[in-house]
Order: C-alpha cells, then structure tokens, then sequence
C-alpha cells in the first residue's frame, strides 16, 4: 500500500496561481505514472494530468491545457501540478493518484492509490 500525501492547496483570487504537491512517505514513486484528479461538489472525480514514470511524457485535459503544468522530481519523490490562470471552473478537491501507466492512470477505475485531497477554491 502506498499513502499518497498532498499539499499546496487552499483559497486564491481568480487569476492567481497554486502549486500542489504529493508525495508518499517512506515509499518511491518513481516506478509509478503519477497524475492529478479533481472533484467538484456534485460532480464525478475527472482527470486533470498525468505524467509517467520518468517525467517525459504528459497529458492533460483539455479543460487545463496551456494553464496547468504537471511535473515530477524523483530524487524527491514528489509531484507537482502547478496551477495558474485559476478560474471558478477550477475550484474542487485535488486529488493526487499513482497508476502503473500513463494509460491506466486516465480512468479512476485503474488507478491504483489515490491521496486524501487537497481543496482548492477560487474566489471572484
């Protein structure tokens, strides 16, 4: 078992930016696609971003494309999503998740551990 820890979130001005954080305490992620997932009260838990193993390849949701920016640093063992441009659309529960690819990471049915969650809120 792996417990996905997360971090950074809170409340910013529309516009603004946030950079979450997680990583798993006493275990390596390296070996793990590793992405974000987020949740709005009365919506389904949707991807966010994902990035492999290594940290060469990445994907997004179109919805954050352009704004957000998944990283990861395993001499850390810790993943990053940075956050800017902020909008309400983007006020929800942040999840963090590990997979065992960049495939399987896409679909909350497969992904394999998942983080406690950070709320982010975003004020007008």
């Amino acid at each position: 078992q792996v417990q996905l820890v997360e971090s950074g979130g809170g409340l910013v001005q529309a516009g603004g930016s946030l950079r979450l954080s997680c990583d798993a305490p006493g275990r390596t992620l390296s070996s793990y696609a590793m992405g974000w997932f987020r949740q709005a009260p009365g919506k389904e838990r949707e991807f966010v971003a994902g990035t492999s193993w290594s940290g060469g390849s990445t994907n997004y949701a179109d919805s954050v494309k352009g704004r957000f920016t998944i990283s990861r640093d395993n001499t850390r063992n810790t993943v990053y999503l940075q956050m800017n441009s902020l909008n309400s659309d983007d006020a929800a529960i942040y999840y963090c998740a590990a997979a065992p690819s960049l495939i399987t990471l896409r679909h909350t049915t497969t992904v394999k551990y998942w983080g406690q969650g950070t709320q982010v809120t975003v004020s007008s």
